[in-house]
């Protein structure tokens, strides 16, 4: 009987869930001479994921570059044109806000949506702080803080929480203490985007849903964090292991423990309907990135996945015997960056029909 109860368990172990949400990212590129085409065709992707029945589209973030830096007003922009998909970003960098004003336009955007934004945030200094922070904090630069506090005050405001100790009216105007408009709901759908052990167990602690998308931080396997200079604390390289450490701990500090929610991001990139010339050019997209994932990257030791590119049949089998996709129920699917419109168009329609379907994935409305 102990056997097969080892058996047993090590079946579950390995078996994937049914995917429950499946959703997806855009960077929403654009030319710089003509700006509105860009943004109209991430709007449009966003209607096409709605009628495809996705769960969820989510923006990507992108200061002083030809993407989207203004998600929450292309979030404003997409809630007017569709009714049922959940709005998300992946990620907001905080260090480039004030998380007052954050919160009243997070909450303003949740409204007029029926409450179906779920912003992903992050925190660290801004990209190129030398270059940039004359013009963006050009009096309290050294003083700026970019930790976990910063998330902090963030949900704070956005939870309802004092933000001043004035309320009441004064003359003909009425005050409040705390952010306005005010959202119910909006502080249980915020998710920090994290990439190590350390971002993952804050965020659990936090109360915050998870986001891990495709880069991850080289440490040391599920735990080995507790026996630091043992054969056991090695460094790992192995992007699947990390992954999955990272979102056992962040579920290990949880409120919620395994109940809470987690979303992983992958490039993704089915080809059932593509051209050959499609195949052709995706296949070479995965190739120039590949050596990326080969060994850590950088300072910061990053280990990034290899983007997966074949037939639906292909990646499900790749995704399922994947320990961080193990993990979760939910996923979103990153758009890999610089294709075009028709592309993105393709790829989105099989992962609707061929790949979700095939990991279990039911689509909604």
């Amino acid at each position: 009987m102990a056997g097969s109860a080892t058996v047993e368990n090590s079946v579950s172990e390995s078996a994937s869930k049914p995917l429950r949400k499946l959703g997806f990212l855009t960077i929403g590129l654009f030319d710089e001479a003509d700006p509105r085409r860009g943004h109209e065709s991430t709007l449009e992707i966003i209607e096409l994921g709605e009628r495809l029945g996705f769960d969820s589209a989510w923006l990507r973030h992108r200061h002083l570059q030809y993407g989207i830096s203004s998600p929450v007003a292309v979030m404003a922009a997409a809630s007017q044109r569709t009714s049922r998909i959940e709005l998300g970003t992946a990620v907001i960098p905080l260090g480039w806000e004030n998380p007052l004003r954050l919160a009243e336009d997070l909450a303003t955007v949740d409204l007029l949506s029926g409450g179906r934004v779920n912003p992903g945030v992050s925190v660290g200094p801004p990209m190129h702080y030398d270059t940039v922070k004359a013009a963006l904090y050009p009096d309290t630069a050294e003083a700026e803080d970019f930790s976990f506090e910063r998330v902090r005050r963030l949900l704070d405001f956005v939870r309802g929480e004092a933000a001043t100790d004035f309320s009441g009216t004064e003359g003909f105007e009425v005050f409040s203490d705390r952010v306005q408009p005010h959202s119910p709901g909006l502080g249980a759908r915020m998710w920090y985007g994290g990439g190590s052990l350390r971002s993952a167990r804050w965020a659990g602690e936090n109360g915050m849903n998870f986001l891990t998308s495709s880069v991850v931080k080289a440490e040391p396997a599920e735990g080995a964090a507790a026996e630091p200079g043992t054969a056991a604390a090695t460094e790992t390289v192995d992007f699947a292991e990390i992954q999955r450490s990272q979102i056992r701990e962040f579920r290990a500090h949880h409120p919620d423990g395994e109940r809470a929610r987690v979303s992983q991001g992958l490039v993704v990139i089915p080809t059932d309907s593509a051209s050959a010339e499609q195949r052709a050019r995706y296949e070479a997209y995965a190739a120039k990135r590949l050596p990326r994932t080969t060994a850590p990257q950088g300072p910061g030791r990053l280990v990034f996945a290899p983007d997966l590119v074949g037939t639906s049949a292909e990646i499900a089998e790749r995704l399922r015997a994947h320990a961080g996709f193990r993990e979760v129920d939910e996923v979103a699917f990153a758009l890999p960056f610089t294709f075009e419109h028709e592309d993105y168009v393709q790829i989105l329609t099989d992962i609707a029909t061929k790949l979700g379907p095939a990991l279990g994935w039911e689509p909604a409305g």
